[in-house]
């Protein structure tokens, strides 16, 4: 699987592989353990990543309705016209080959593309690893 950053990875589902990404695989478990209490080990996480992404029987992600104002920075959004990647001092349109420079945060309500699980994996600190076009 090939994306962007680790932002649209995890937007899509997947967390941080704990062989070839260990560092990033240690600092996900442990945001993981502050957001939900306990680490369930790589099968049991990847089950609940899946069950909060994939719509049974379906060949499409869940999304979900929510204000812009609660997302955490990593998150992955979409208005009517465009994706964005929530950052810390606002957003940053996505496209396949970059982000877009820094604009507003959205405003209102969104569609979020990153998951449950992820957003409060993302709230208790866990920082993706992101394209150098989102540093810029």
């Amino acid at each position: 699987m090939f994306f962007l950053d680790e932002a649209v990875a995890l937007a899509a589902g997947h967390r941080p592989c704990g062989q070839c990404r260990h560092a990033d695989y240690g600092a996900f478990k442990a945001a993981w353990t502050d957001a939900f209490g306990a680490w369930p080990g790589p099968s049991d996480a990847d089950h609940e990543l899946h069950s909060a992404r994939a719509c049974p029987g379906a060949r499409y992600l869940r999304h979900h309705q929510d204000d812009a104002s609660n997302l955490p920075p990593g998150a992955m959004c979409r208005t009517d016209q465009l994706t964005l990647l929530i950052t810390r001092s606002g957003a940053r349109v996505y496209q396949p080959e970059g982000y877009g420079p820094l604009r507003p945060r959205p405003t209102g309500r969104v569609t979020v593309l990153t998951n449950p699980v992820t957003l409060n994996v993302l709230r208790a600190g866990y920082a993706p690893m992101l394209h150098a076009s989102a540093r810029t």
